[in-house]
């Protein structure tokens, strides 16, 4: 389900809504297929009496396990989403109850990604994103090309950050928020020192 254009903020666009990557299904599809293996071996088998029985019995409790699990599996994979937009990121997951968190884009403080030699031949790996909130650091796994979500918000931190510096200061700004973006950008070294204190008087000055 893509992310509600109603959640938008004016002026906010939205410049990825990724679900996990189909190696989510790995385990339930592994899983769905041993059972009908399972289940031919069985009916090939040709065993009789009370042993038959119940090797049949099993082989259909394991495919009926499988089936749920690979739509138990479906149904949390097309409800969760990783949502990139130009003011924030956005994870929303649950089939039933929704939950869901927020990252201000310039909040962020660092992105990386991590893959393993496996993960990195299907596109899939685990994506890290620290920022100043009270959370700290968040991890998120199954992501598709780590490494383009990392560059992808790198770009919009960056677009984020060039509004903030041109914005004009007069026409009602929120200057403790816009300190709050300022100090962010000096933090991860956007800003030097210099310009953080003429950016801060000329906030202040409006």
């Amino acid at each position: 389900m893509p992310f509600p254009k109603r959640l938008l903020n004016q002026g906010e666009t939205v410049a990825a809504d990724l679900h996990p990557h189909w190696l989510f299904f790995f385990g339930p599809a592994l899983a769905f297929l041993g059972s009908v293996v399972l289940a031919v071996v069985v009916l090939v088998a040709g065993t009789t009496g009370g042993l038959r029985t119940f090797t049949k019995w099993l082989a259909l409790a394991a495919l009926v396990l499988s089936v749920a699990w690979v739509l138990g599996r479906y149904l949390k994979w097309i409800t969760t989403n990783l949502t990139i937009t130009s003011d924030r990121i956005v994870y929303r997951y649950g089939v039933f109850a929704k939950q869901g968190m927020e990252i201000p884009i310039e909040r962020v403080n660092n992105v990386s990604f991590r893959q393993s030699v496996l993960e990195r031949m299907f596109g899939n790996g685990d994506l890290t994103i620290e920022s100043g909130g009270e959370d700290g650091q968040q991890h998120f796994s199954h992501v598709r090309t780590p490494e383009k979500v990392q560059a992808l918000i790198h770009s919009q931190m960056d677009n984020n950050e060039t509004r903030l510096y041109k914005a004009s200061p007069s026409g009602g700004v929120d200057v403790a928020s816009q300190l709050e973006k300022l100090e962010a950008m000096m933090e991860r070294g956007s800003l030097t020192r210099a310009e953080f204190e003429a950016q801060k008087a000329k906030l202040l000055g409006s």
